[in-house]
């Protein structure tokens, strides 16, 4: 099962320094359909203008992956930890007994990425918070998935989550087709840049394709195009 989600389907909203849209429900816009996906439970599109960006705020018991599309992300939060996160790059923050961060655009230009939170495990409940951050240059995903953000043993330096999920990312050129093993885990999966089909259903940029009870999938670019995977149970 694969459904479509269209960009212009997508909640969100528009702040003026925030442009923002929303696969699942998430602050002003609920849709009981698009609650969460597996232990998928956010992914927003985020649009943050220059100079400008989140001030401190807590969390507490959730996995927060950030997959900056374009500019940097300057991160700073109450356990001391401080970090520019660049175009290309990773960061996550497991905020477990409880965490308080920002996030601004320290740029002079905007910058966009992927807010994605994953709920942990409940056997992974309570933990001390943790960030890191990592550098994934796209040439290490050319034409194959790179593993960003993982909770599973053996997936070797990707950046450690406490869920049973992972977070993989790819670049695919025009007329390529990569493949990718879901063992009839659930997948929900959007095309940053570019435009693909998954096993012959077209996916355009920024839309999102939640895939169910498929043992693969099979991503063709119809043009060059970067995508981001998130696997969960």
């Amino acid at each position: 099962m694969i459904d479509v989600r269209d960009f212009d389907s997508l909640g969100g909203a528009n702040h003026g320094w925030l442009d923002t849209k929303h696969h699942f429900s998430f602050a002003g816009y609920h849709d009981e359909s698009r609650m969460h996906w597996g232990a998928l439970r956010v992914w927003n599109d985020d649009h943050i203008a220059a100079r400008s960006g989140f001030p401190p705020h807590p969390h507490r018991d959730m996995e927060i992956i950030t997959y900056v599309r374009k500019g940097a992300i300057t991160h700073k939060d109450s356990l001391g930890n401080e970090g520019r996160t660049e175009a290309g790059d990773v960061q996550v923050m497991s905020a477990g007994t409880g965490i308080q961060h920002a996030e601004y655009n320290m740029e002079d230009g905007e910058t966009t990425l992927f807010q994605i939170w994953i709920l942990p495990d409940k056997d992974k409940l309570g933990l001390p918070p943790t960030w890191g951050a990592k550098p994934f240059p796209k040439t290490d995903r050319a034409g194959q998935w790179a593993i960003l953000a993982s909770g599973r043993e053996g997936d070797g330096d990707a950046l450690p989550i406490n869920a049973d999920a992972r977070v993989v990312g790819a670049t695919i050129k025009a007329g390529e087709t990569l493949d990718y093993a879901l063992k009839g885990r659930k997948g929900y999966l959007v095309p940053a840049t570019g435009s693909i089909e998954v096993n012959g259903e077209f996916v355009n940029e920024r839309d999102g394709a939640a895939i169910a009870d498929l043992d693969t999938i099979t991503v063709s670019a119809l043009e060059d195009s970067e995508v981001v995977l998130v696997e969960t149970a």
